[in-house]
């Protein structure tokens, strides 16, 4: 059974991911996040405190959201598998979230943001460079630094719409690392 007022907190939440995703956190003030969520801006302070602890929340439970959604997105049996998974990756997260990325999109100079997404990503880069390694590339650790780099800008621009064709940018990286 949900806690008294879970609903309207997450009502608040729903309006927030909105608006902060598409009018970005500084012109979202908290009397439209109530405004849009039918709400007291009071109750926004009740559930929150302040709009800079509601946006820590989105954003942390958003990861928590696509790690959730996502188990094992990190399972490794072979390189080349574990490698066409990380290509298809931004194109999979942005159709499951796509408010989520398109906030963390607009987010990506904020300090929190940027540390959130770090953690998310950490473990990544280890077995990315592994996989280059088992695959007999001259340099993983470069290849690691630009496949990361090509799935950065994919997402971002997945997220805003600004990328009409991820499948076939997708398809032709992993035919450039030889990984049909």
């Amino acid at each position: 059974m949900k806690k008294p007022g879970a609903n309207r907190r997450e009502k608040i939440m729903s309006a927030a991911l909105l608006l902060f995703s598409a009018k970005g956190y500084a012109d979202t003030s908290t009397k439209l996040i109530a405004k849009e969520a039918n709400v007291s801006e009071a109750l926004i302070f009740k559930h929150f405190e302040n709009k800079d602890k509601l946006l820590f929340h989105l954003i942390k439970s958003g990861y928590r959201r696509v790690l959730a959604q996502n188990k094992g997105m990190l399972t490794y049996s072979d390189p080349s598998s574990f490698l066409k998974n990380m290509i298809d990756l931004p194109r999979k997260l942005v159709s499951e979230e796509p408010l989520f990325w398109r906030l963390q999109e607009r987010l990506s100079h904020h300090d929190f943001s940027k540390q959130q997404h770090y953690h998310f990503m950490k473990p990544v880069n280890t077995i990315v460079n592994k996989a280059f390694t088992e695959l007999g590339m001259l340099n993983p650790d470069l290849e690691t630094q630009f496949l990361l780099l090509i799935i950065d800008t994919m997402w971002k621009k997945e997220a805003v719409g600004d990328l009409e064709n991820i499948a076939a940018l997708a398809e032709l990286i992993k035919t450039k690392y030889g990984l049909q």
